[in-house]
């Protein structure tokens, strides 16, 4: 069976990292958990770091925490689906919000709840996913302050994660004008200004955020130390805190190209001839024990610089080791090193086995 092992003192490094990073300057932060897929081995991890804060996109992943450690604050991520109110209000602290009908739905469940729901209302800025517009933002920010059970935690915006629009030191100057405007107008002061997650770390490494931008949502950073403007690992942190082990289950040496008749194979590829020198060329190939079931070869890649990838199906994945130094023999473990929605796929797995390092 193939396994995802997570290297606890490399998770705890980069955590210490990132703290270094926040603590000093005044920042608020959360760790996101929505990658662990609700896996309560790897939830305790996280709890074992001294994180107090933990954001999410499922309720039932919330539920997990609160089990695991009611103390923690919980934090929703999205803004909540009508047939989740109640769930969220029961498991989550914080949410999430940008429809008027929804607060108002989470304001009726919080008072059958004898509970106060905070929210944080989110603001389009580009990116083209959750948010309120910007000129719409004042008429929504009054309409929810008179209602019950509801508190404003504050506000916040998502950058980059659908139209990959970056999160500039002008997009968070634009958010703190945004703060400045609701608390002129309202005469209140709001708590957190979100900036963003991951992709803002950089920033705050150059010094280039605004002050008043005070809370970020950090999850990729964590697990892959990824600079998200460069593609980079950030110095002083790791990229490898989770990988992938899986085992070779069959090494021959075949031909480099099909023979017979092609159609699509079971991913809706079809295999192409491309140059006449390929015809008749073979390689020394392995099968490993891991299949498009449990992640996509395009966000996995080889530890070993010898190994390609070639293609996968359902179960397996198949591996070009022509070029390998290492001498591999059927039942050894080929590793992988993971981009993040490599290990999205593989924590979303029941077939993937979770391991501590």
């Amino acid at each position: 069976m193939a396994f995802i092992k997570l290297y606890r003192e490399k998770l705890k490094e980069n955590y210490q990292f990132l703290d270094s990073i926040f603590k000093p300057r005044g920042i608020h932060w959360g760790v996101v958990s929505k990658m662990l897929c609700g896996n309560e081995i790897y939830l305790k991890e996280i709890i074992a770091l001294g994180v107090r804060e933990i954001h999410d996109s499922r309720a039932s992943n919330l539920r997990k925490i609160k089990a695991l450690d009611p103390e923690i604050q919980t934090v929703y991520i999205k803004p909540p689906a009508k047939r989740s109110i109640e769930s969220i209000v029961r498991y989550a602290d914080v949410s999430f919000n940008t429809e008027i009908y929804t607060i108002k739905l989470l304001s009726k469940e919080a008072q059958k709840q004898n509970k106060t729901h905070n929210i944080i209302i989110m603001i389009e800025m580009g990116d083209l996913r959750e948010g309120v517009m910007g000129e719409e933002l004042i008429e929504f920010y009054g309409n929810v302050l008179s209602l019950p059970n509801i508190e404003i935690r504050g506000i916040g915006t998502n950058l980059n994660c659908l139209s990959g629009v970056m999160p500039t030191q002008d997009k968070l100057i634009q958010l703190s004008l945004y703060k400045q405007l609701i608390e002129a107008k309202f005469n209140i002061h709001i708590p957190w200004v979100s900036g963003g997650t991951s992709v803002a770390v950089p920033l705050i490494l150059k010094n280039a955020r605004p002050m008043a931008v005070n809370h970020f949502r950090i999850g990729e950073a964590l697990f892959f130390g990824k600079d998200l403007f460069n593609g980079e690992t950030i110095e002083g942190m790791h990229h490898d805190v989770f990988k992938l082990y899986s085992e070779i289950i069959e090494i021959t040496e075949k031909p480099d190209t099909p023979t017979g008749e092609l159609g699509e194979n079971v991913a809706g590829h079809t295999f192409s001839v491309d140059k006449a020198e390929d015809l008749g060329s073979t390689s020394l190939r392995a099968i490993l024990d891991v299949g498009l079931l449990d992640m996509q070869p395009q966000y996995i890649n080889p530890e070993d610089e010898g190994i390609t990838i070639i293609d996968a199906s359902s179960d397996m994945l198949v591996i070009d080791i022509s070029n390998s130094k290492r001498n591999y023999k059927v039942g050894d473990l080929v590793s992988f090193n993971l981009r993040y929605m490599g290990a999205l796929y593989l924590l979303n797995s029941d077939y993937i086995e979770k391991k501590i390092g």
